[in-house]
């Protein structure tokens, strides 16, 4: 009932899509929405001037959703399943433009039955592709160091020993099934959270999401993908929700647009080499008041724009990206 409910619900509008059309103006060819969703950033790049979006996701749900509305485009939205790390494969041919829009789902966090949300009683899940090990799975197998730093280093939980020793108790006894036994395991951990803040739960569930999804990992091998299937002129734009998503797209692209050079008398300068890309702008963009009375979960948007220039791909240092250091293989 509540996937026909939200398939027939109104135009999801997602977040800083107008100043991502203003950034990546003017709008044609072909380009790729690598995290397709709801549709709305496909949909906005048609209306605004483009020829053709991929629209790629390894959310079935996502896709079966969206093949009814987009017959009213005419061909010009097409879906493929799949990761944005596959980007370049997918697309075949060298593309305009990319839009990738991180983390999960308006569309995923509301459905109770997908488990990502404190907020909404379901099974413990979080896969976005809705197969491989689920959140349940890291819960109730995970060594407790190794729960503790997934804690600490994708939700930057300062109390993660003392949530995974209690969720390493709970589960000798109660093994995790919903969301809500987990929340609540969390919330013993913490103090009441006051007026305005956010729930005991959010960073801890943020972490586990990340881990079971490897968002870091995918994330790092998708600007790779981004910058080998961009035709020289044409743009990335990557829209995070928090602070260590963007870091890394922010160093990535430090290090793709840098001349190389800067050494000092302690250390040799690097060879100079042919940016790859070109900031435009230079800074992130934030939501403006507008936008943050219609849609409060854009409080923490940002959006980093850039053009890819003629010179060869490469792939990028992994060490020089900032990188949360665990990953959970199941």
């Amino acid at each position: 009932m509540m996937v026909a409910a939200a398939a027939n619900a109104a135009p999801h509008i997602p977040v800083l899509l107008r100043p991502l059309l203003d950034a990546v103006a003017p709008v044609s060819g072909v380009w790729v929405d690598g995290t397709f969703g709801a549709g709305g950033y496909a949909r906005g790049l048609v209306e605004a001037g483009a020829d053709r979006v991929i629209g790629i996701d390894r959310d079935p749900l996502a896709l079966d959703m969206a093949r009814e509305w987009i017959a009213d485009f005419d061909g010009r939205i097409e879906l493929a399943q799949g990761t944005f790390s596959e980007m370049d494969d997918i697309a075949g041919d060298l593309v305009d433009g990319i839009v990738l829009d991180l983390g999960v789902s308006s569309m995923q966090l509301d459905l109770a039955e997908r488990g990502f949300s404190f907020m909404r009683d379901g099974p413990l899940d979080m896969r976005m592709s809705q197969d491989g090990p689920s959140a349940a799975d890291l819960v109730n197998e995970a060594p407790e160091e190794e729960l503790a730093d997934i804690l600490y280093h994708y939700g930057e939980e300062r109390a993660s020993r003392r949530i995974a020793r209690q969720i390493t108790k709970t589960r000798t006894t109660d093994p995790f099934k919903t969301t809500a036994q987990l929340a609540e395991t969390i919330e013993k951990c913490l103090p009441r959270a006051k007026p305005g803040q956010s729930h005991p739960a959010t960073r801890s569930f943020q972490a586990i999401r990340i881990a079971v999804n490897d968002e870091f990992g995918q994330l790092a091998e998708g600007l790779d993908a981004a910058e080998r299937a961009l035709r020289p002129g044409g743009k990335l734009a990557v829209v995070t929700f928090h602070s260590l998503e963007d870091r890394v797209v922010k160093r990535f692209l430090q290090l793709a647009a840098s001349t190389g050079g800067g050494g000092s008398r302690y250390a040799p300068e690097p060879d100079a080499h042919t940016p790859r890309f070109d900031l435009t702008p230079r800074r992130a963009i934030g939501p403006d008041e507008d936008e943050l009375a219609q849609n409060p979960r854009a409080r923490s948007a940002r959006l980093r724009v850039a053009t890819r220039t003629e010179a060869p791909a490469e792939v990028t240092d992994r060490s020089k990206l900032g990188l949360p250091a665990p990953a959970f293989r199941g």
